[in-house]
């Protein structure tokens, strides 16, 4: 055969061969399916590093010759990722603590004036137990006696009178005895037998004994000052007797002109429609201003002249003197509704001195939910609220610890509101109220009742915060003409021209108050952010990325799920129905069953082409080779 015709050949055979690549590759491609997964790990690898958008993945395929940079890029890689995940972590854990922001705001307005409350800092002489406290008065003085030798002087009562008067054996002394003061060393526990003096009168403790009913379990109140232990002691017994009265409006109501000279607000006189009284076992008379049961006073202006202006008697000729020790009035600044907590945020004021209180207002708004533990309203605290106000953080402690001791001791405290069906602690009903409530004072203060983790903060609170200065009043040169014009006006003889009376100036310092709030610190937005800037970091990628990976997690899941399916299934197989090794299977080619119960089967049609033989292809490479030898 000429070599031109072989060469001819040749070419036909060559582009037969590539028609037919053309061919299968055509029916590869009709052939496939719609969800595509590569048939290994490694193929997955390479094709994930080949078409990934993030930095440094190519380098684990492109390096593959050069082991060293293999395994540097991939240490690298692998170091990049875990520092990435570090910080995200690091993310999560701020964003689900919950932080927030504070943020402080100024406000300049009108301002609502604020609930004022004055008491007269002590109880009066109530006629409605005038016998049982001359009774008091005259064992106390017998105890100053014995423990003090003190003869305190008589008066306020006929005591004599009194102790010639013959007691049943119920009376208030029989009570009494059961608590009585004592004195003990220093070093040793009281005793309920006796009571000798210690050697060293400076070495030594007072206090009294509060037994159960039986005498068995003994509660041993100690002070190391005899003035605590003496009021401690005398305010105990002093509860019994109020705790007798049907309510404290038997209680006789000191006369208002009698405690306030004067009163003003925004130079405009008070009248009796300004102000609600109630009585303070231990502060005595106390009046609130501005409570909110008439129209609210507003500050136009701030300053001394546009606030609360008071004038009031701190002489104390008709108090008792062994309840309290100090002269004077109480005074505190409160919200309308919240209730006053005389020995929380009360202030006293001194006698003879003109006190000046200018104040702040302050808000204070906390996030509620996640971010912290307040409460709106209170409905979602397990604590009944007691007091006919607002709910507050002190008026849920203060009923939590009632209903604590109406559940322990079978009575209610006399110093906090009466829950429904319960009574007040009275030694003549309640015989050893005493020693449970002085135990269970012990587990309040030390959170065993868990008062304190009941009870939640609000979320909104209004706070006042107060300055105040002090001047002497009155003036030597003005205290003769004041004091005469006070004793004409009020009907009273003012004995001591410079303590007899004090003055209060409540006012606002200015019309700016602030406002505490508080704002998420880390949104979703935010968190998003951060995880974004720390994915660019280490990767310098986009969200496309993510996908990338997420999708290469995917793609592992789907091809372990599959191969693991494969050796399953192979394992189920009994070793018949699997082929031997190098052979073949033509079942698709047999003959269709002839019998009626055979089941239909598809023809299958191949197109087999035929290709060059190895001589053939053989011979074209000689061919060629002898072409460019003879050019």
């Amino acid at each position: 055969v000429p070599a031109g015709e072989r060469l001819r050949r040749c070419k036909q055979e060559a582009e037969k061969q590539q028609k037919v690549e053309e061919v299968a590759e055509k029916l590869e491609e009709c052939q496939e399916d719609l969800i595509e997964f590569h048939k290994s790990y490694h193929e997955l690898f390479q094709f994930f590093c080949n078409n990934t958008t993030i930095h440094g993945a190519i380098r684990l395929v492109c390096s593959k010759r050069n082991k060293m940079k293999t395994a540097f890029w991939s240490v690298l890689f692998f170091l990049t990722f875990g520092l990435m995940y570090w910080q995200f972590g690091i993310l999560y854990r701020q964003y689900f603590s919950f932080p927030v922001n504070l943020n402080l705001n100024l406000s300049s307005d009108r301002l609502t004036f604020p609930a004022v409350t004055l008491c007269t800092l002590n109880p009066y002489r109530y006629s409605a137990v005038q016998k049982e406290l001359d009774e008091l008065d005259h064992i106390t003085h017998q105890t100053l006696m014995d423990l003090y030798n003190y003869n305190m002087s008589l008066v306020q009562s006929n005591w004599g009178a009194q102790s010639s008067r013959k007691r049943s054996p119920r009376s208030l002394s029989h009570h009494v005895q059961r608590h009585p003061l004592r004195r003990h060393k220093r070093d040793e526990p009281a005793s309920l037998k006796g009571n000798s003096p210690p050697v060293d009168k400076n070495d030594w403790k007072i206090g009294f004994i509060l037994c159960n009913e039986t005498n068995e379990d003994c509660f041993h109140q100690t002070y190391s000052s005899g003035v605590d232990a003496v009021r401690e002691w005398y305010s105990f017994h002093y509860i019994n007797i109020l705790a007798r009265m049907p309510n404290t409006k038997a209680l006789d109501e000191s006369n208002f002109e009698n405690f306030i000279y004067a009163c003003r607000f925004n130079e405009v006189t008070c009248d009796k429609a300004n102000y609600t009284h109630f009585h303070h076992p231990i502060y005595g008379n106390c009046y609130t201003f501005n409570d909110g049961n008439s129209s609210l006073w507003t500050s136009s202006l701030p300053g001394i002249n546009n606030g609360l202006s008071l004038l009031v008697r701190t002489e104390q000729n008709d108090y008792i003197p062994l309840l309290s020790t100090v002269t004077g009035a109480r005074v505190m600044v409160h919200e309308q509704n919240e209730p006053a907590f005389m020995d929380d945020g009360g202030f006293n004021v001194r006698p003879g001195m003109e006190t000046s209180i200018s104040m702040r207002k302050e808000t204070t708004m906390r996030l509620g939910g996640s971010y912290s533990d307040c409460t709106e309203d209170g409905s979602d605290v397990p604590v009944q609220n007691l007091y006919p106000s607002q709910y507050t953080e002190q008026a849920c402690i203060r009923s939590c610890f009632q209903i604590s001791m109406v559940e322990r001791c079978g009575c209610a405290y006399y110093f906090y509101p009466l829950p429904s069906g319960a009574e007040y602690c009275d030694y003549t009903k309640h015989i050893a109220w005493g020693h449970c409530y002085y135990k269970l004072q012990v587990e309040f203060k030390s959170n065993v009742l868990g008062c304190f983790s009941k009870c939640r903060k609000p979320c909104e609170v209004t706070e006042y915060q107060l300055s105040a200065g002090h001047s002497h009043w009155l003036s030597t040169v003005s205290e003769d003409w004041v004091s005469h014009m006070l004793s004409r006006q009020n009907k009273y003889n003012i004995t001591s021209k410079r303590n007899g009376v004090a003055k209060v100036n409540i006012f606002f310092e200015e019309w700016k108050y602030k406002t505490n709030g508080e704002s998420p610190a880390f949104t979703v937005v935010t968190l998003l952010s951060q995880l974004g800037n720390q994915w660019s970091l280490w990767f310098g990628s986009s969200v496309l990325s993510v996908v990338e990976l997420a999708e290469l997690i995917l793609d592992f899941i789907a091809i372990t799920f599959i191969l693991s399916f494969r050796w399953l299934r192979s394992r189920q197989l009994p070793a018949s129905a699997v082929p031997p090794q190098g052979a073949h299977d033509n079942t698709a080619f047999q003959p269709e069953s002839s019998g009626p119960s055979a089941p239909p089967r598809s023809t299958v049609k191949a197109v087999v082409t035929t290709l060059p033989s190895y001589n053939s292809l053989e011979l074209c490479g000689r061919d060629r080779d002898a072409k460019i030898g003879l050019e």
